[in-house]
C-alpha cells in the first residue's frame, strides 16, 4: 500500500515534515509512505491552465496528479498560518480540484500541534468540498514534547510512534475496506 505524505510547510526543519518522515520510519512493511517534494515548485493555480485538452497543464501539476493517482491514500500534515491553511498547501489543493485522481481518495489529517485547530477545520471543509474520503480514525494530533525535533527523534519516542502506527493501521484498514 502506498501513501502520499504532503506537508503544508516549506520550512527547513519543519515539525510537520518531520512527523510525516517519522510516519515513514514507523510504517509497517506493507505500507510505504512517500513524501511529496514538489510543493514549492507548483506554480500559482490558474484555471486557464487546468486542462489537459489544450496541453496547458503545467508539468508540476501533472506530476502532482500522477502521484495522487498512484497513491492508495494521502496523509496531510500542515502548520497553521494566520488561523488558516498555508497558501502553498491551498495552491496544491486548488490544482487537485479539477483532477479525476483526487475525488474519493482516502485522506488522513495529522497535526503536529494541538494548537492548530483552525487549519484542521479549514482542511476538513476544503477536502470535504473536494470529495475526499476523510478517514477520521487515521486523523490524529501528536503532542510533540519540547526539544523533540527531527523524524528520528519522533519515531524513537514510544508514545509518538504508537500514535503514528495507530494512524497508519487505521488508514490501511479503511483503504482495504473501501471505507
Amino acid at each position: 500500500m502506498q501513501l502520499l505524505a504532503i506537508s503544508g510547510s516549506l520550512r527547513a526543519g519543519s515539525s510537520n515534515t518531520a512527523v510525516l518522515e517519522a510516519a515513514r520510519l514507523v510504517a509497517p512493511a506493507a505500507v510505504e509512505v512517500f513524501l511529496y517534494q514538489g510543493l514549492a515548485a507548483l506554480p500559482a493555480f490558474n484555471p486557464d491552465q487546468d486542462t489537459l485538452e489544450r496541453g496547458s497543464l503545467p508539468p508540476e501539476a501533472v506530476d502532482l496528479r500522477t502521484r495522487v493517482g498512484r497513491a492508495d491514500g494521502i496523509l496531510v500534515c500542515s502548520p497553521e498560518y494566520a488561523h488558516g491553511i498555508p497558501g502553498s498547501l491551498k495552491n496544491l489543493l486548488d490544482w487537485l480540484v479539477g483532477s479525476v485522481e483526487f475525488p474519493g481518495k482516502p485522506v488522513a489529517l495529522i497535526s503536529a500541534s494541538s494548537r492548530s485547530v483552525h487549519v484542521q477545520a479549514q482542511l476538513l471543509e476544503v477536502l470535504t468540498t473536494m470529495s475526499a474520503r476523510l478517514v477520521a480514525q487515521a486523523s490524529v494530533v501528536l503532542a510533540i514534547p519540547p526539544g523533540t525535533t527531527g523524524a528520528e527523534a519522533i519515531a524513537a519516542d514510544a508514545d509518538l510512534a504508537a500514535v503514528l502506527q495507530g494512524a497508519l493501521a487505521a488508514m490501511a484498514t479503511a483503504i482495504n475496506a473501501g471505507e
